[in-house]
């Protein structure tokens, strides 16, 4: 078992800075989650950690070792990539054990791990097939049991849910967070849907252009993002923004759009207070805009009205495609919500979960208790 380090950690290929000042600690049996959109660097810092590329500047450490110069081999890790790689001619059981006997484990032995590791995934009954006779689940299990006899001190997946269809990948999800909590092991996992990384993760590591924007629990990034684009990375669907302006008027301070004004919480008033007369970006997720008749008690509630432009039924919820002139929005609403396309809707948006950002710098402005 080992933690992690990036240590001021630089990766360029010619004159493109990959990874750029990468300083993250991670714990010995977390399950911490690169996220971010193609191109943010987040498989280039697992590959890194890997020894699969050089480290162009810092240092990166497992356990209190620096590995920057230690052979993949030798750095007590294991990786599961989003192509199974898995050998066609082999037997699922010889794909598990083949690490094994390179390193010439004892027979003995590798029966032993193989065997528990196929019980751990449930693929017991799998061991004598061909990889072509496995569904891709089962074959990312297999990839993952290979991973697993390793007995690595250090786990990596680099998008292993990307070959999967959408209830396979659901399945897998869970599977994966069962199995790092019987094996206790640091897992550190790549990819690019943030579901995966809101369900799995202990933390997420939010990526943009090589830099780190964020990195917290789940919960706290979803209530706290630092800036716009983890603001609209985190959550489904996105955050919706609108340009707008703080306005102190008869003692209330308000958000006005221009098409709508919003009244701030008096909880909140004093934190935006010195922002008066200043341009900022709104923040409101889908789920914290309700259906006039049906908004959830206990909110802080201010109205607006909208055009209702596209409706989806998920069958629990409703997702609006809104219009307030034209500015498009979307609202997560109640199922019993009647809304057709044309009409006029009357909302309420819960203004104790509002967000405020420079437009300059895009940061937040928010006051995190």
């Amino acid at each position: 078992m080992a933690s992690v380090t990036y240590e001021h950690v630089f990766k360029r290929f010619g004159d493109v800075v990959a990874v750029n000042d990468l300083a993250i600690h991670i714990p010995d049996k977390e399950f911490l989650v690169f996220v971010g959109p193609s191109g943010c660097g987040k498989t280039t810092s697992l590959r890194l950690l890997a020894g699969l590329e050089e480290v162009t500047d810092g240092v990166i450490r497992i356990g209190e070792r620096i590995v920057n110069d230690v052979p993949p081999k030798d750095r007590d890790i294991a990786m599961v990539f989003q192509s199974y790689a898995l050998y066609p001619h082999m037997s699922v059981y010889d794909n598990m054990a083949f690490g094994l006997k390179l390193r010439k484990v004892p027979k003995a032995e590798i029966d032993k791990k193989v065997k528990e590791a196929a019980d751990i995934l449930g693929i017991g009954q799998l061991l004598d097939r061909k990889p072509k006779q496995l569904s891709g689940g089962q074959r990312q299990r297999v990839a993952v049991g290979r991973a697993i006899v390793r007995d690595p001190a250090v786990f990596l997946f680099d998008e292993p849910l990307s070959n999967l269809d959408a209830k396979l990948r659901v399945q897998t999800r869970a599977e994966i967070s069962k199995l790092h909590q019987r094996l206790g092991t640091t897992f550190i996992y790549v990819t690019h849907d943030q579901v995966e990384a809101m369900t799995m993760a202990s933390r997420i590591a939010v990526m943009k252009d090589g830099l780190l924007q964020q990195i917290d629990t789940p919960q706290h990034l979803y209530d706290h993002p630092n800036n716009v684009f983890v603001a609209g990375f985190i959550g489904s669907p996105s955050m919706n923004f609108f340009d707008a302006t703080v306005v102190d008027q008869d003692g209330k301070l308000w958000i006005d759009g221009g098409t709508f004004k919003l009244q701030v919480p008096e909880n909140k008033k004093t934190a935006y207070l010195p922002h008066k007369g200043q341009k900022v970006i709104f923040g409101i997720r889908p789920e914290d805009i309700y259906a006039a008749q049906y908004a959830a008690p206990g909110i802080t509630p201010a109205a607006i009205s909208s055009d209702v432009d596209v409706t989806e039924l998920m069958g629990n919820e409703i997702f609006l495609y809104l219009l307030t002139g034209k500015k498009s929005f979307i609202a997560r609403v109640d199922p019993r919500t009647h809304a057709r396309p044309g009409e006029k809707i009357d909302l309420v948006v819960n203004m104790d979960n509002m967000h405020l950002f420079d437009p300059q710098t895009e940061k937040t402005l928010d006051m995190i208790p």
